[in-house]
This record gives structure tokens, C-alpha cells and sequence, in this order.
């Protein structure tokens, strides 16, 4: 397994915990960030969530914190370009489920 691969699961494994105080340890202990950086770390976590192929089932809670705390143009960014790769058609067929449950 990869440097990259190995560090990839170990971020998304803290990332599904969504608690912003282990991720910013893990990514500081990592030497990805500094203490104090990034300005906006929850952002950045959302970010993250958003934008991981393996925290699909998390993606509308990030849509929905990003859109809520005014970051829906980047939301879409991050989201569009995850759906236009292949993310979408859970998605779509979990629609298609709920509409079959009404």
C-alpha cells in the first residue's frame, strides 16, 4: 500500500468522525497543517467530506453545513465535479427508492 493510500484511509476514517478537534490533530501530527491553519479548519473538513469518493453517505451533511454557513458555490464545485465522476447514480437510485417508500 502507498504512502498516499495508507494516509488517504487514515484521513477519511477521522473525517467520518466529523469532530474538527481530531481532525485538525491528525493533519497537524501529519504535517499537513500548522497550528492555527487553516483559518477556517471546520470549512476545510467539510471541504474534505465533500470532496472524498468513501464519505459519500456524508456528502448531503456537507452540502447542507456548507450551504448553511454560506459556502454553497464551492459546495457545488466540489459535489458537481464528484457526481460528474461517478458519484451520482447512488445517489440518484437512493431518490428513486425514496420515492417508491411515499
Amino acid at each position: 500500500m502507498s504512502d498516499y493510500t495508507s494516509f488517504r484511509q487514515r484521513l477519511d476514517e477521522v473525517l467520518r468522525t466529523l469532530d474538527i478537534k481530531r481532525v485538525s490533530d491528525f493533519l497537524i501530527a501529519e504535517k499537513q497543517w500548522q497550528p492555527g491553519q487553516p483559518s477556517d479548519p471546520t470549512f476545510a473538513m467539510w471541504m474534505m467530506v465533500a470532496g472524498s469518493p468513501t464519505l459519500r453517505d456524508l456528502h448531503g451533511k456537507a452540502r447542507q453545513w456548507l450551504i448553511a454557513h454560506g459556502h454553497e458555490e464551492e459546495a457545488n464545485a466540489v459535489l458537481r465535479r464528484e457526481k460528474s465522476m461517478g458519484g451520482g447514480k447512488a445517489k440518484k437510485g437512493q431518490q428513486q427508492h425514496k420515492a417508491k417508500k411515499k
